[in-house]
């Protein structure tokens, strides 16, 4: 049950953190900031993926599934808003 409950606070964490710089748009900071940002997001769960597969911490494996479950959802928002002004509809689900 542990598993679980670390891999929804990953998810919780990083789909929070897309939703606070913003998913489709900056929010408060230009686009290089805010693709700096992103670049962090991908270095910091690289090197949290390495530390976790040396050192055989599992919970970290959890948290770590729970990230990618929140970015993997986070992109596929944005690739939907792309989808939409591609279709020239950006209002799509709201976004």
């Amino acid at each position: 049950m542990i598993n679980l409950i670390l891999a929804l606070v990953g998810f919780l964490i990083m789909f929070g953190y897309l939703g606070g710089i913003g998913i489709n748009k900056p929010r408060g900071m230009s686009v290089k900031t805010w693709c700096i940002g992103y670049l962090g997001i991908a270095i910091v769960f690289d090197v949290l993926a390495v530390v976790g597969m040396i050192f055989g911490y599992i919970w970290l494996t959890y948290l770590l599934v729970g990230l990618a479950a929140g970015a993997a959802t986070g992109l596929a928002l944005h690739v939907m808003h792309h989808i939409g002004e591609e279709n020239e509809n950006p209002t799509i689900m709201g976004m």
